[in-house]
């Protein structure tokens, strides 16, 4: 099922990661659903591997904040 607004995510995502990270999940789940034919399992790992190229999670706070690089 794919998600048309942010407050429909997983409470995984919507409680632990940056509004624009939850962008980022949002479509990257909903592109991964289309193209794997369903497969939710393998769009939510598509999802957070597209947060991780732009997020990470700062070890001293344990909170999601942008890469440095970016």
């Amino acid at each position: 099922m794919p998600y048309n607004k942010r407050s429909e995510l997983p409470d995984q995502v919507k409680d632990n990661v940056p509004p624009h990270a939850q962008d980022i999940y949002k479509e990257a789940f909903n592109n991964a659903i289309d193209q794997y034919d369903g497969d939710e399992e393998r769009a939510h790992a598509t999802a957070w591997a597209a947060v991780k190229q732009k997020y990470e999670k700062d070890e001293d706070s344990g909170r999601w904040k942008r890469k440095d690089n970016d």
